[in-house]
């Protein structure tokens, strides 16, 4: 099953549950997923890779506005946004520790033969590929920014 198909069977269960929360963060994840589908140039089907992208994109937007509320001393719509993040992030893949995404971007430094910081948009399109949904590209671009300064 799709993420397409998981979401719009989990709406259901959300209705039945009555939470609250959960149905609208699930109903904007598919308003995304339909909205990318029927895009000019998307074809009819909605792969479980666009559908990552999407999810991560709100699952940061969502982590972003929260810290945002709190900022502004409006705890209640931060609680809320931080929620419906959650439950964006339970359709992620589980995400890379520091460590292992370390190491991860070490490896691909060494494959690609990377020497300088003239090489990072070599690196950076081998690791943007390969850790897409498991790490954020802001953290990503830093540590190989990072390894290749050394």
């Amino acid at each position: 099953m799709n993420l397409f198909d998981q979401v719009s069977k989990d709406i259901i269960g959300a209705m039945k549950a009555k939470d609250k929360v959960r149905l609208e963060a699930l109903r904007n994840i598919k308003k995304y997923f339909i909205e990318a589908k029927t895009a000019a140039g998307a074809g009819s089907e909605l792969s479980d890779e666009a559908a990552l992208k999407i999810l991560a994109k709100l699952a940061k937007q969502g982590r972003d506005t929260a810290a945002l509320y709190r900022e502004k001393g409006r705890t209640d719509l931060a609680e809320e946004e931080a929620a419906q993040a959650s439950v964006i992030e339970e359709y992620l893949p589980k995400q890379l520790t520091a460590e292992e995404l370390e190491t991860a971007i070490a490896d691909i430094i060494s494959q690609t033969g990377a020497s300088s910081m003239k090489d990072m948009g070599k690196v950076m399109g081998i690791a943007s590929k390969q850790f897409a949904g498991k790490a954020e590209g802001r953290v990503v671009s830093e540590l190989v920014k990072k390894l290749l300064s050394r």
